[in-house]
């Protein structure tokens, strides 16, 4: 016959390996509803810890790393979702069509979706098209000046409160941003240091200024309303800056050199 202390622990045991699953299978109704962890990407050519690139064989980047990883961890399969800017994945946080991804943050956005940890901090400043009388902030912000950001961005927000003379316009992508800064139709062009350093590279007699407008920090990010799924998140970002798989990532796209900042 059990002692009474040995039915009560045999009591809490099985209570707890009956709650054990009810845990996952909450846990997965609100990161995976589909069976799926939808994973939410910007696609450009700009690299860097936050923008995604298309592959032959499917797609490449940090978010894509991390997000291959985080849904082994959860046993299911990983699906890209894939948007034009963090202004669009923005834009579809209510809709129900992503479970988790990686982007700016600013307080604009901590009121449309829930954020984990910052995993990278990136001085943001202007690129000037070749030719330009342009040396720094002062010269850059007069009227005529067209300076221009992606769309409903982060650094677009911090380019119009920096830039009181200069019109700030937005585009959809990438890709035409760098076009019109090749081309000279636009005067300056709005992103982060590393990302205009790349980019200067490729367009000869571009010039990235000196100084730094914002300070952009990228984090984690799930829909408003699914803390058991941030919880996991933030979890998994914490564990991944200090088991080198945040590290992984940087290293197999292209960023060997940037150390990982943290906050």
């Amino acid at each position: 016959m059990p002692t009474p202390l040995r039915a009560a622990c045999a009591g809490l045991v099985l209570t707890a390996a009956a709650a054990m699953p009810a845990l996952a299978d909450g846990l997965k109704d609100q990161i995976a509803p589909t069976g799926k962890l939808r994973v939410a990407i910007a696609i450009s050519p700009a690299g860097g810890a936050f923008w995604s690139t298309k592959t032959d064989v499917g797609y490449a980047g940090v978010p894509v790393d991390l997000g291959k990883e985080m849904a082994a961890q959860l046993g299911v399969p990983v699906e890209y979702v894939m948007h034009q800017n963090s202004g669009q994945i923005t834009d579809a946080a209510s809709t129900g069509t992503w479970d988790v991804t990686w982007l700016p943050r600013d307080p604009d956005r901590e009121t449309r979706m829930l954020f984990g940890p910052i995993y990278e901090i990136a001085d943001a400043t202007y690129i000037v098209k070749a030719g330009s009388d342009v040396t720094n902030f002062a010269t850059l912000d007069a009227p005529g000046i067209k300076v221009a950001a992606v769309n409903a961005t982060t650094t677009m927000r911090g380019a119009v409160a920096h830039l009181k003379n200069a019109k700030v316009i937005g585009y959809q992508t990438y890709d035409e941003i760098y076009g019109l800064l090749k081309s000279g139709e636009i005067d300056a062009f709005a992103l982060s240091r590393g990302q205009l350093n790349k980019m200067a590279q490729r367009i000869p007699g571009t010039k990235v200024l000196d100084e730094t407008f914002k300070k952009t920090v990228t984090a984690a990010a799930v829909p408003l309303g699914h803390s058991q799924a941030l919880a996991f998140v933030t979890k998994f970002m914490n564990e991944a800056v200090t088991n080198g798989t945040l590290r992984k990532a940087y290293d197999n796209n292209g960023l060997k050199d940037a150390p990982i900042r943290t906050e």
